[in-house]
């Protein structure tokens, strides 16, 4: 029987320094290693002729060397050039400092070049491409998986390592579901599987092997929930609040009405949180549909009835947000509320805990800082975690745990399709804000390409001079924190040098410290920063009522329903508000997701065509489907 838990060192390719390069990415094992699926897939398997490709294609190109590899030096760097003729056309193909090719081509030898065909002025060339000659299929004449990646470690490096994995394992791969399953749903057995998402011959094996192990993960899944759920179910002797609290007490205070959506809802939790069996519930609404007012109605409820409540954020300001807004509907009502966050004083922190434990404060909202173990409440009844995709399934039982059964609500404005929902959050009851509030404005949404530049950039510039401020979003670069750090730093150059000098611009990524993080978001909610560059570091964000312009470089690369958690940043005051979604890529698939985003500002409507459009290899992974 094979070894999945063998140390992934040990496979053929690997080696002291690309095994620290592997556990980077969560590659430990032979296990890992093989269900590291890929998150698309490039077809190199049928060439075309120069003369039918497209400028900007990516294309499989077999063409015959004119001549010899040449170098042409330039400032210090190198230039490679390869004249090449397909039958059809002659092109030049292009590398930068790759001088070792010179000995890889014999002039008059048939190669496959697979790259982007550039075709301007007459002239045909291709960029860095890969390429193999015809004896080889390594680069070329197949299906390529493509990875997510870390840095140093390449797309042919990391295929090679996995090819060896999946040649160790295959056909001793032990078959993990019983035969009248595999029968009656039709399913290939797992060695077989586990070969073709990797290597399929077609694409159709690829689908079949995927039906295949989604069949199976969800299945597991389903079964794992379904347990939690028996559990859950069995369990009585949660908390039964007060039946004569009432949480319209806290909405006859509101300086505003509540939609029907949130009534209902609140109607939900209050039925949920006078049983006795505890509350498990996640709440969905739309960026803007009033979760949060929804929160603090549950909080008052449990506060009322002689408990306390815990609310958790991904971000310190986003919890200094919550705090705020908490304080100014619940003061009036005798609750007290304190903030709990990393980079508070030690002094400052010890008296909040010491108030804690003797049930001075009322509410506690914070970070991750409120799962320590020198966190302790009196009496905790209410735990709400905002954003649950940020927090794992073991951080909301351990915060639950600081109580005796508390009441658990989940909060999410990333809307999931019912369905997808109930699999995912299979535990949880399900409640859905499917109603925005009535005086929440409707982003114009556009979508441009990059000929549209100047004039997107003069529209900045005129909004910015009228008072208003600007967030710019730089594009993913694969999942590579390092390159999407030095994309961001790049676009800030350009945008602070050479198109905005007279505004002030700064930048923010994830690998800032949460101190420099919440700085830069403050100075940017005051209105000392005009334009903030950053990356989707800002998805779930502080309110900026100022701010009333969102642009999205290389939308294309984003999913639909991310790309409304960015949009969701601007139009939160009295301006009206624009999204401007800068895309490249002429594909039917490019043209249909930027017209649902142009089209709807409904992010369960978007969620649904999410799912429709986006990319076959998306299931396993968190990036959409190649459009380009």
């Amino acid at each position: 029987m094979i070894d999945l838990k063998k140390d992934v060192k040990y496979i053929k390719g690997v080696g002291p320094n690309r095994v620290k390069l592997l556990n980077k990415i969560g590659i430990f094992t032979l296990e890992d290693l093989i269900s590291y699926y890929p998150r698309t897939y490039e077809d190199r398997s049928k060439p075309k002729t120069l003369y039918d490709c497209q400028d900007g294609e990516e294309a499989l190109i077999e063409a015959v060397t004119l001549g010899r590899l040449t170098d042409v030096r330039l400032k210090g760097k190198t230039m490679q050039k390869l004249l090449i003729n397909d039958g059809t056309l002659t092109a030049t193909v292009t590398w930068f400092n790759q001088s070792y090719l010179k000995t890889k081509f014999e002039k008059g030898e048939k190669y496959r070049f697979y790259g982007k065909i550039n075709k301007k002025f007459g002239k045909v060339e291709i960029m860095s491409p890969v390429f193999d000659d015809p004896s080889k299929k390594s680069n070329t004449g197949r299906i390529i998986p493509i990875y997510p990646l870390t840095y140093s470690l390449s797309q042919n490096t990391l295929r090679k390592i996995i090819e060896n994995g999946i040649e160790e394992v295959y056909g001793n791969l032990e078959e993990t579901l019983p035969k009248y399953i595999l029968d009656e749903y039709k399913l290939i057995g797992i060695n077989k599987a586990t070969k073709d998402i990797h290597f399929p011959e077609e694409f159709k094996d690829f689908n079949i092997a995927r039906n295949r192990l989604v069949f199976e993960e969800l299945l597991s899944v389903q079964l794992a929930l379904l347990e939690l759920k028996n559990n859950y179910m069995d369990e009585r002797n949660g908390i039964s609040f007060n039946k004569d609290v009432y949480i319209s007490d806290v909405i006859n205070t509101l300086p505003f009405s509540l939609t029907n959506a949130q009534r209902r809802v609140l109607e939900e939790i209050e039925k949920d949180m006078e049983d006795t069996k505890p509350m498990n519930r996640l709440l969905q609404g739309d960026v803007g549909s009033g979760k949060t007012v929804v929160a603090m109605c549950a909080a008052y409820k449990a506060v009322k009835s002689g408990y306390q409540a815990a609310v958790m954020a991904p971000t310190a300001i986003l919890a200094a947000q919550h705090l705020e807004n908490f304080k100014n509907i619940l003061n009036s009502l005798d609750i007290k509320c304190e903030l709990l966050i990393s980079g508070i004083t030690k002094k400052k922190k010890e008296e909040i805990l010491n108030r804690l434990e003797n049930g001075e404060i009322d509410i506690l909202i914070g970070t991750h800082a409120l799962l320590e173990d020198n966190v302790k409440f009196k009496n905790l009844g209410l735990v709400v975690t905002d954003e649950q995709h940020r927090f794992g399934v073991k951080q909301r039982s351990k915060f639950a745990e600081k109580g005796k059964n508390p009441d658990v609500l989940v909060m999410t404005a990333t809307p999931i399709p019912r369905t997808l929902a109930l699999i995912l959050y299979g535990d949880l009851d399900i409640s859905i804000i499917d109603e925005l509030p009535p005086n929440r404005k409707k982003i114009d949404t556009f979508a441009v390409g990059k000929d549209m530049t100047d004039r997107v950039n003069e529209f900045i510039r005129k909004q910015i001079k009228e008072g208003r401020q600007a967030y710019i979003v730089c594009p993913l670069v694969e999942e590579n924190e390092e390159l999407d750090l030095k994309s961001v730093e790049k676009l800030y150059e350009t945008y602070k040098k050479e198109i905005f000098p007279e505004f002030n611009v700064e930048y923010i990524h994830g690998k800032l410290k949460q101190k420099e993080k919440d700085k830069i978001m403050e100075s940017f909610k005051k209105g000392k920063i005009d334009i903030l560059i950053s990356t989707t570091v800002i998805e779930v964000g502080v309110d900026v009522p100022n701010s009333n312009i969102m642009v999205i470089e290389n939308a294309e690369r984003f999913g639909l329903a991310q790309l409304h958690q960015l949009r969701g940043r601007v139009g939160r005051g009295e301006y009206k508000s624009y999204c401007i979604l800068k895309y490249e890529g002429k594909g039917e698939v490019v043209r249909k997701r930027m017209k649902v985003m142009c089209d709807t500002n409904d992010g369960f409507i978007i969620s649904e065509k999410d799912l429709e459009l986006r990319g076959s290899g998306d299931f396993f992974g968190t990036m959409q489907h190649r459009t380009s």
